[in-house]
């Protein structure tokens, strides 16, 4: 086992199989009670996710949607965070069940991107109207190492293309140790995220069969080295479908509390991406523990009441109706036009995508068809990265986030870089969907909040970029 510095295991598995069976108390009385202890914004506690996991009735399930919606909306307001995921390699040293870059496929055609050829995508993504991304490699480098990843960020930052840039860097790459999770932190990234696919012991043994991926302690403290190193905003997830869904919220609920108990602040974001086919995978193609789609709805739900300060992202392996409803149950943040595979964007061709791509995506549309639909739907496509930028991050941001403050920063600054995009990147029929979407938040808006957000947007039609609060 790899040295974690001392941390004793904080993933506690009978724990978790005691609540589960515990048999809670799952009157409607009882879930009506857990549902208003949820609307107070302070979160739950395990008997309390346990009871709402059980429920079934569709009016209780309606009632379940309708708590996460209101603290969705309290703590959030409209905004919905746009980004994409850059891959730049698909090179890897692991041998994971479920996944195409696993060092013994044979299927899946392995490419490492130049700097010029990141540069390149960047631009595409630039020209699209993006303003963040974030960075994917396979859990291997060319021969310089590391350093590979560190100079893709470099790169990232560096390129111009007219108005448009990317302004933040998110990473999700190898676990490191902490002179190198530091060494990234001075590159200037956002947020450091990684997924633990599975906290069940037995079950990750099973799916990680060879490779640095396969120690499961040097994986889950990786947030800990992170943390240490200066990254406060740190994001972290489950692969749902590889064991009992229930059973891993409890167990992510448990890493998220560590987490404060060590640092003081919880992740950034969790992700809930569910198994979806890879080339040269059976395992994908066919979940251990499939999980519904109306479970998979519940449980976006019970995290967002369960953890109400921590924003839920949703990836492109949903399709678009299903992304469409998790909106109101709690995401806050999501991918649009998405690629898996290496050079993606520039080279658009389907073939190499399928051949080179980490998984099959849910949902194909290109950015300007999402951002449309978000607008028609009354969420405010944001791709503000201000809070970044200010230090509004890690207990800072929490800070805001826990009385329904961040919203006042959230509204009007999403509302500035969605008229950024809309005078600059949207096809007409979006940006007339956008300028209504514009006038109507403005007209709603009310106080300080609403003032702010009417000087920004002049100041954008009036010719600035980047303008935040």
């Amino acid at each position: 086992m790899a040295n974690t510095e001392g941390i004793e295991r904080f993933i506690d598995e009978a724990k978790v199989d005691a609540v589960l069976a515990a048999g809670q108390d799952r009157s409607a009385a009882h879930v009506r009670e857990v549902l208003a202890k949820a609307r107070e914004m302070r979160g739950l506690d395990d008997a309390d996710v346990s009871v709402l996991m059980g429920i079934s009735d569709p009016e209780l399930l309606g009632e379940l949607f309708d708590a996460a919606r209101f603290v969705k909306d309290t703590i959030y307001g409209r905004r919905l965070v746009l980004f994409a995921p850059l891959y730049v390699s698909n090179l890897c040293g692991n041998d994971c069940v479920y996944c195409a870059f696993r060092v013994r496929n044979r299927e899946v055609t392995r490419r490492a991107l130049t700097q010029d050829e990141v540069a390149n995508e960047v631009r595409v993504l630039v020209e699209q109207g993006h303003k963040r991304v974030l960075l994917v490699a396979g859990e291997s480098y060319p021969s310089e190492g590391f350093n590979y990843v560190l100079k893709c960020v470099e790169t990232i930052y560096q390129v111009k293309v007219g108005r448009g840039e990317i302004r933040r860097v998110n990473v999700n790459v190898a676990p490191l140790d902490v002179d190198q999770f530091k060494a990234l932190k001075a590159t200037g990234i956002g947020t450091y995220q990684l997924f633990q696919e599975t906290y069940h012991r037995g079950t990750y043994g099973r799916v990680h069969l060879a490779g640095k991926k396969r120690d499961f302690d040097w994986r889950v403290t990786a947030m800990d080295r992170a943390m240490q190193a200066g990254i406060d905003d740190v994001g972290i997830g489950v692969l749902f479908g590889l064991w009992d869904w229930r059973w891993e919220v409890l167990a992510l609920l448990q890493h998220i509390r560590h987490l404060e108990a060590r640092f003081g602040v919880g992740p950034h974001t969790v992700s809930v991406p569910r198994m979806e086919p890879a080339i040269g995978s059976d395992v994908a193609s066919h979940p251990p523990k499939p999980v519904s789609d109306i479970d998979f709805r519940k449980l976006v739900a019970i995290l967002r009441l369960a953890v109400p300060y921590t924003g839920i992202i949703m990836s492109t392996r949903e399709t678009a109706n299903l992304r469409r409803e998790t909106f109101a149950l709690g995401v806050s943040q999501i991918s649009a036009g998405s690629r898996t595979n290496p050079g993606g964007y520039e080279e658009e061709d389907a073939k190499k995508e399928f051949e080179a791509a980490q998984f099959q995506v849910g949902d194909h549309r290109p950015l300007d068809e999402v951002v449309r639909d978000v607008a028609s739907m009354g969420y405010i496509p944001s791709f503000c990265t201000g809070c970044y930028r200010l230090g509004r991050t890690g207990a800072d941001f929490m800070d805001l986030a826990k009385p329904g403050d961040i919203k006042q920063h959230c509204d009007p600054n999403g509302l500035s870089t969605f008229m950024e995009y809309l005078l600059d990147y949207a096809s007409p029929e979006t940006r007339s969907v956008g300028d209504a979407l514009v006038d109507r938040v403005l007209g709603d808006m009310e106080g300080k909040p609403g003032a702010t957000a009417r000087k920004l947007v002049e100041a954008v039609c009036a010719g600035k970029r980047d303008v935040y609060v």
